[in-house]
C-alpha cells in the first residue's frame, strides 16, 4: 500500500449496495489521485455461527479470510484493469463498524465510501445500521449510498446550514467538492423558530455564505424552509433540486437554534435515496455562528 498517496476505503460485501457504492468511488478516486483501500470484515456473527467447528480443531476462520482475500484480490485486479486505479485490498475480523472506522484511522484515508441499506431493525448486516455506526465512528468524512440510480459526476450539491460554527466546515467541503465536479450549490435552512433575533442571524450568514460560495466562482442558490421535520424538509429539498449529493454535519452542540442535530443526520443518513457526505465536526469551544477566515 502506497503510503505518500490518498487512500479511499470502500467496504465491500459483494452485495448489490456495496457494488453501487464502489462504483461511484472510481470518479472521485481519479479526480483527487486517490488510491482505492477494499475491505471486508468477516464479523462476530459469522465467526460464532462456526465456534464449535473450531473448537474441534478445524481451522474455519482462517479459510474464511483466505476465501475473502482471494475474492477481494480478484476484484482489485478487475478494477485495476478496468480504471487504471491503484486499489489495496484488506480482510479484518470482529465488529463490522469498529474495524472500518480502524483501518480507515490506520491508513489516514481521506473518505469512507460505503453502501447502505437504511435501517434494519435488530438484525445486524454489513449494510444498514452498520453505516450509521460508521459514520458516528469515523474521523474521516464518510459518503453514504442507498439509491441505486445515480447520475455520473455531482452537478448539484445541496447545503442544509444552521447557526453552529463548524458550518464552515462544511461550506469548504462543498466548495472542494464543487471546485472537483464543477457543482452548483444549493444552500437550505430548515426554519423551526420565528423569532426575530434568530432569523435575522440565520439571514446573515446565508447571506454571508452565499456571498463566499459565489466569489469562489461558483452557481449558488439560498433558501429558507418552514418546517418541524427537518431530515424530511432538507430530503425533499434535495430532490427537487436535482442533487446529487447531500452535505450534512453528524454531531453538532446546540448554538442559537436547535435546527440540525445528530438524530436528524442519522434519520437522512438511512432515509435518503440520494448520497450523504457526512463530515464530524472538530472539536470547538466557540460554536455560535459562521465566521469566514
Amino acid at each position: 500500500m502506497s503510503a505518500s498517496r490518498t487512500q479511499i476505503l470502500v467496504p465491500v460485501d459483494f452485495g448489490e449496495q456495496s457494488q453501487i457504492a464502489l462504483k461511484q468511488s472510481f470518479n472521485l478516486a481519479k479526480l483527487t489521485n486517490a488510491e482505492l483501500t477494499l475491505v471486508n470484515v468477516i464479523d462476530d456473527d459469522t465467526i460464532s455461527s462456526v465456534k464449535d467447528l473450531m473448537e474441534k480443531g478445524y481451522n474455519i476462520e482462517s479459510q474464511l479470510r483466505a476465501d475473502m482475500f482471494n475474492k477481494l484480490r480478484d476484484l482489485a485486479s478487475e478494477i485495476e484493469k478496468d480504471t487504471g486505479l491503484r486499489v489495496n485490498i484488506s480482510v479484518r475480523t470482529g465488529k463490522i463498524y469498529e474495524e472500518i472506522a480502524e483501518l480507515a484511522s490506520e491508513i489516514d484515508a481521506s473518505m469512507i465510501i460505503m453502501g447502505t441499506q437504511g435501517p434494519v431493525g435488530l438484525k445486524k448486516r454489513f449494510l444498514g445500521s452498520n453505516a450509521s455506526r460508521v459514520v458516528r465512528g469515523a474521523a474521516c468524512p464518510v459518503i453514504t449510498i442507498k439509491g441505486k440510480q445515480h447520475r455520473p459526476g455531482c452537478k448539484h450539491i445541496l447545503l442544509p446550514l444552521d447557526l453552529t460554527k463548524e458550518t464552515k466546515e462544511k461550506v469548504n467541503k462543498a466548495i472542494e467538492f464543487a471546485r472537483l465536479f464543477n457543482s452548483e450549490i444549493h444552500i437550505v435552512t430548515i426554519v423551526k423558530s420565528d423569532d426575530e433575533f434568530i432569523m435575522n442571524k440565520l439571514t446573515r450568514q446565508m447571506e454571508q455564505v452565499k456571498a463566499f460560495i459565489v466569489d469562489e466562482g461558483f452557481p449558488c442558490t439560498s433558501e429558507f424552509i418552514d418546517g418541524d421535520e427537518v431530515a424530511e424538509e432538507v430530503i425533499k429539498a434535495a430532490s427537487s433540486r436535482e442533487a446529487d449529493l447531500i452535505m450534512i454535519m453528524t454531531q453538532q452542540e446546540v448554538g442559537w437554534v436547535d435546527l440540525f442535530l445528530a438524530p436528524s443526520a442519522m434519520e437522512i443518513i438511512n432515509l435518503s435515496e440520494i448520497p450523504v457526505l457526512s463530515i464530524r465536526p472538530m472539536s470547538r469551544k466557540n460554536t455560535s455562528e459562521f465566521v469566514i477566515s
